[in-house]
């Protein structure tokens, strides 16, 4: 894997790593922030937002796209953290795990760390989030990833196999809906064995929060198939009413997110969560034009994510 530093964006400092099956650029000049994963040959799988680029030092809060670090539940202050002064790394010696830490102090002080690696042999990016109580008093958070995926693709949501009745009475999935959610939306397909929403202008926002336990999201754009893994911790305490897994959509982008349980911290304590995304080269049309032939479609790259 090749490490330097580079200009990128319009931001001179922006760290990346690369090797023959994959590049991510993580920008230093603000952040936290990855602004980029993509194929050598391929494009940015993230949205990036043109007029925020290059921009530093802002007095509110800018999305700028990328992947992002956040706390839940979503505050006002504590989520909108102006992310937007330089930070530094670090080389953890035994794992090479690029580290990036960066300080929160608005209502009260969070420590925020990234962590970041790319296999040296195929796009296997690992990507851990540990917010720590740096303050002087208990709080309650959770640690928040969030992937702002590139317009005009196809979200896929795996969903448990379903059951029969009388056999299984207990329930072994929860929806949570906001506000403005409309599930006659023409975006969503509720299927059997998954959930997708596509990606597309004129529409207005829609969210869902998901306990998810089939440890796996992806997301087909263009030439390439964004999966993204992370777990569900059994008896664990999630935000949004058992969200571990949530994902929103409006006429710009889509995000696809990942929570920690929920932790009461006392100072000096912290929670953690870690991603592992993949990216492959998908020839020709996804075949998504029945549940049968995408979950065929989806099996040999699921294989090689290790799901």
């Amino acid at each position: 894997m090749k490490k330097e530093v580079i200009p990128h964006a319009g931001w001179n400092r922006n760290l990346s790593l690369a090797n023959d099956h994959a590049e991510v650029v993580v920008t230093l000049d603000v952040g936290p922030r990855i602004l980029s994963y993509k194929r050598p040959d391929g494009e940015n799988v993230f949205k990036n937002y043109d007029d925020q680029l290059g921009g530093s030092g802002e007095s509110d809060w800018k999305i700028r796209g990328g992947h992002r670090f956040w706390i839940a539940p979503e505050d006002e202050v504590i989520s909108y953290h102006l992310d937007n002064h330089p930070v530094d790394y670090r080389i953890e010696e035994f794992t090479e795990e690029i580290v990036i830490d960066s300080l929160q102090s608005q209502s009260g002080r969070i420590m925020k760390t990234l962590g970041v690696t790319l296999a040296d042999n195929d796009s296997h990016v690992t990507v851990r989030h540990t917010a720590r109580n740096d303050g002087d008093e208990p709080i309650q958070i959770a640690s928040w990833a969030l992937s702002v995926m590139k317009p005009g693709g196809v979200e896929i949501i795996p969903q448990p196999p379903l059951g029969v009745h009388p056999r299984d009475l207990l329930p072994n999935r929860g929806i949570v809906l906001w506000p403005y959610t409309d599930l006659s939306d023409a975006r969503w397909h509720l299927g059997r064995e998954f959930f997708t929403l596509r990606q597309s202008g004129g529409f207005p926002p829609t969210k869902i929060g998901l306990a998810h336990r089939e440890k796996w999201i992806a997301y087909v754009i263009e030439d390439s198939l964004f999966i993204k893994t992370f777990d569900h911790v059994t008896g664990a305490v999630y935000p949004d009413g058992g969200c571990n897994f949530e994902t929103f959509t409006n006429d710009e982008m889509l995000e696809i997110e990942s929570l920690s349980p929920l932790a009461a911290l006392a100072p000096g304590e912290s929670v953690s969560h870690t991603e592992n995304w993949y990216l492959f080269p998908i020839g020709g049309e996804a075949q998504i034009e029945s549940e049968e032939a995408l979950a065929n479609w989806l099996k040999p790259f699921l294989q090689r994510a290790g799901v």
